[in-house]
């Protein structure tokens, strides 16, 4: 079954994009600036690699006491999230470098994140970012457990009443579900709708990555330390456990309330398949920005707390991001359009809660 993808009206102010991608283009061109990573963006990928991986060394160290050895574990669930938002996502969006082998070579860094690229770039590169928010084409608001809701035009159970509180135990499980099973139903659901041939890939050439990596991983971070660290097998299976939790944590956090968030309008297509919206339009409407005064978050985050920049403009380095946001929100004013940001880390997550809880309600009221 071939995928059909909605479409997005180019009749409703569809100016203000080809004004905003010229005057981006103009701050490169005019300070002579690379779109890519710089120096700045090379040390921090050394440094987020160094934060994951030199704990992953000292598990092999004898005779540590048993809180150190879940320490390690600790600091490296940070190191994970941390190569993830700020190393694989640009190398996936073919913004860490001009040169498309680069990209490559830095993207199969998610082999250490026990997770598929081409997955992930068909979830998030082709249906996240095209149709943010839309039901049925955006799996990030699609929930794989029917407990979560993220849509109002989600199926609602009355379970939801109750998922403002424990929607953060199942963010904690994200990367362990994408470890475990999630690559493998993408895998077979985007066959079925000729994304993963659309790649340039086979089924079969892409199962085999999939497996193949996934014993990589596995050897690298369950039965190296079980069988060749300090720790017991037990401390080190739930040290591993402790490692995902919060690196799923940490990537749910930041990623939900850029778009499950109060001011998000959930467009949906016509009988036609069209969003009346021009497609940059809509992103204004379904995305926001988060502390963009946290420098060192920001740092961490990989300039993902510029949700609205980097969907715009997402084959640009993220190291980027701060600079052209006063371009793109002194633009949105001119054309009358929104540019939401919250001044906090801890308002946006506040946010997000509202929105779980509004859409807990089987009508949930949506701006």
């Amino acid at each position: 079954m071939a995928y059909s993808p909605v479409q997005f009206s180019k009749e409703h102010n569809s100016e203000f994009y080809k004004t905003l991608k010229s005057r981006v283009n103009a701050y490169f061109k005019d300070n002579n600036i690379s779109k890519n990573a710089n120096a700045a963006m090379v040390f921090k990928t050394f440094a987020l690699l160094a934060l994951f991986m030199t704990p992953y060394g000292f598990l092999f160290w004898q005779n540590l006491p048993t809180l150190a050895y879940y320490g390690l574990w600790f600091v490296m669930g940070f190191g994970m999230a941390g190569v993830g938002l700020s190393v694989m996502h640009d190398a996936n969006h073919g913004a860490y470098s001009r040169k498309e082998w680069v990209n490559t070579l830095v993207s199969n860094v998610m082999i250490l994140l026990g997770g598929s690229a081409r997955n992930w770039r068909i979830q998030h590169n082709v249906l996240h970012h095209t149709y943010t928010n839309v039901i049925d084409h955006d799996e990030d608001i699609d929930s794989p457990v029917f407990m979560l809701r993220f849509s109002p035009h989600s199926k609602y159970h009355a379970i939801h009443k109750f998922q403002y509180l424990y929607a953060w135990f199942f963010y904690g499980t994200m990367t362990l579900f994408w470890y475990l099973s999630k690559d493998f139903q993408q895998a077979f659901r985007y066959h079925k709708k000729g994304l993963v041939e659309a790649q340039g890939v086979t089924i079969s050439q892409h199962m085999f990555r999939i497996i193949l990596f996934k014993i990589i991983y596995t050897g690298i971070f369950l039965f190296l330390p079980m069988y060749f660290g300090g720790a017991a097998w037990l401390t080190n299976v739930l040290g591993f456990l402790m490692m995902q939790f919060i690196c799923g944590l940490i990537l749910a956090i930041i990623f939900q309330p850029a778009h499950v968030v109060p001011t998000s309008t959930y467009p949906l297509p016509n009988d036609s398949g069209v969003v009346e919206a021009d497609w940059a339009v809509s992103q204004l409407f379904n995305t926001a920005n988060f502390a963009p005064k946290a420098k060192l978050f920001s740092w961490y985050v990989g300039g993902l707390n510029y949700q609205v920049e980097h969907h715009l403009f997402p084959s640009i380095c993220h190291i980027h991001y701060n600079k052209i946001s006063k371009i793109v929100e002194q633009t949105a004013k001119e054309y009358q359009l929104p540019y939401y940001s919250y001044p906090t880390f801890i308002q946006a997550l506040s946010e997000h809660t509202k929105m779980l809880k509004n859409l807990g309600k089987p009508n949930p009221v949506i701006a």
